[in-house]
């Protein structure tokens, strides 16, 4: 048995989330000054810059997501 409709890719729900989360994001940057509310953050989640030598080339590695309240409503 299917699902009742065309099936989605993954690759689809995560540009969904990540065009949602910015857009709640510019929501709560342009609506901040009226509902202070929407910029509340929450702790950021991700790791510390990590760097390889290779010689010839240097590599840096690091990822931090900031999250606020508007940008938890764009999730949605």
């Amino acid at each position: 048995m299917g699902g009742y409709g065309p099936p989605r890719s993954p690759l689809l729900l995560l540009i969904l989330l990540i065009v949602g989360g910015l857009l709640g994001s510019l929501l709560g940057t342009a609506l901040g000054d009226y509902a202070p509310i929407l910029n509340q953050g929450f702790q950021p989640l991700g790791f510390e810059p990590t760097t390889f030598d290779l010689l010839v080339v240097t590599i840096t590695f690091g990822l931090t997501l900031k999250f606020n309240v508007a940008s938890a409503v764009g999730f949605l």
